[in-house]
């Protein structure tokens, strides 16, 4: 069965890919907009896990409408669970059975409602999975550390492609780029660099 999983590049996308890899033909999908390359990290880590890829673009104006969210609210939330549920709308419209994220219990942002799940499996026909959405971050962390060789540091430092470093380009060639520290709180990101056998 064919399964696309929304894939940044980071500790939690690239997990969730090495627990379906067993029951699923998993293909690592990354959703652009097109405003940077840095889609391009996310389809080097899949290639160092053995993982099919594919580029996906996303909706100009679900980006531009999520920076205004961000600069209106001051801070990010909101604006990424948008792209992230567009995201979702985009790659369930595919050929493929399912569709799976990264999201973890304990997330904050994205997260994804039974009733966004049960309505995506029903207007599509596929299957939504989660599977990482009975572990807390510890657990993932732990099971991380077993597995994958992984570069940890603060966001504007680490290589992924999540939907972060667009709307961080689009805010900054808008609004300025003193308004992109004043939506973003300081963070680490994580990025794969292979499995540790």
């Amino acid at each position: 069965m064919e399964l696309a999983l929304l894939y940044s590049g980071g500790k939690d996308s690239s997990l969730a890919a090495h627990l379906l890899d067993r029951f699923y033909d998993v293909r690592c999908v990354t959703g652009s907009f097109g405003l940077t390359d840095d889609w391009k990290h996310a389809e080097r880590a899949a290639a160092e896990l053995g993982f099919p890829f594919e580029r996906v673009d996303l909706d100009r104006e679900v980006a531009e409408e999520a920076t205004r969210t961000m600069i209106d609210d001051g801070y990010p939330r909101n604006g990424i669970q948008r792209v992230h549920e567009h995201a979702l709308e985009t790659i369930a419209g595919r050929e493929v059975d399912a569709i799976a994220d990264g999201t973890r219990r304990d997330d904050r942002v994205p997260t994804v409602s039974r009733a966004q799940a049960q309505s995506l499996e029903d207007r599509h026909g596929i299957d939504y999975i989660s599977p990482l959405s009975g572990f807390g971050r510890h657990a993932v962390d732990r099971l991380v550390e077993e597995t994958f060789d992984v570069q940890q540091g603060p966001s504007e430092e680490v290589p992924k492609a999540d939907y972060e470093d667009e709307l961080r380009t689009l805010i900054a060639d808008e609004h300025g780029e003193e308004s992109v520290s004043e939506v973003f709180p300081d963070h680490d990101q994580t990025y794969v660099h292979g499995r540790n056998d």
